[in-house]
């Protein structure tokens, strides 16, 4: 087999190993989304919500409040904000790579725009008794929702700029793990219910596997229409 046809072999496997995971994250996450909205919709109470608010003090401690507070602010809008300007920054004037920076607005703008649309559709009041102050409505969760797809691309950028596997692998699992904390810490929090945080996650998820994908057609189809609108310069004709 020739050199050639193995390149083309192993990328035809690469893109559906690819495709199959992002089908099968994407279906996870529409799954998971529809019932516990659906749930929302009917009674609004689901059975595990409770139970989520004792087993999150248990799991994380009592008298952790300090750490919980930071682990939040990390998905804030003021923390985000900041982060999301440093990213755009980099890719701006550093990588000069202006498709990158477009990435971190469209992803981190859509994620606000879109949980504020599905917060007013499903307008679930906030658990009772919150550990600290909190305003709005309940599902999904901003705060998962936020940090699923902000972190989620950060990830995508660690896969698509870190060439060292080891340092590749390990900054992804802080990052899932960041996710995960931040999202654990509201429901210990009593500002969400972990049905609200949940959805976030999923509701992240998904917004990621669509804007990522249209934003790379979007580059793609860019750079080959400045291809074709280019004008070529004539060659001299040598006397």
């Amino acid at each position: 087999m020739s050199t050639y046809l193995r390149r083309i072999l192993a990328a035809f496997a690469l893109f559906i190993t690819e495709f199959a995971l992002i089908l099968l994250v994407g279906t996870v996450g529409v799954v998971v989304f529809l019932a516990l909205g659906r749930q929302v919709l009917g009674d609004g109470q689901l059975d595990f919500d409770e139970a989520a608010f004792t087993w999150s003090h248990w799991f994380l401690g009592e008298n952790n409040r300090e750490w919980v507070d930071f682990m939040t602010f990390l998905a804030s809008r003021n923390f985000i904000s900041g982060a999301a300007l440093s990213i755009i920054a980099y890719f701006l004037f550093i990588r000069k790579h202006r498709w990158y920076s477009l990435k971190v607005p469209v992803v981190a703008l859509g994620s606000i725009t879109l949980n504020l649309l599905l917060k007013n559709f499903y307008n679930r009041p906030r658990p009772l008794l919150p550990l600290t102050s909190a305003s709005g409505l309940s599902f999904p969760s901003g705060h998962a929702m936020i940090s699923a797809s902000f972190y989620g691309l950060l990830v995508y950028l660690v896969w698509e700029h870190v060439e060292n596997r080891s340092l590749r692998w390990l900054l992804t699992v802080l990052l899932v793990v960041l996710i995960l904390l931040i999202g654990l810490t509201r429901v210990y929090l009593r500002v969400h219910y972990a049905s609200d945080v949940l959805a976030g996650f999923s509701a992240g998820v998904l917004w990621l596997l669509i804007a990522l994908p249209a934003l790379k057609r979007l580059e793609l189809f860019t750079k080959r229409r400045t291809r074709t609108t280019v004008p070529v310069e004539p060659t001299p004709i040598e006397n």
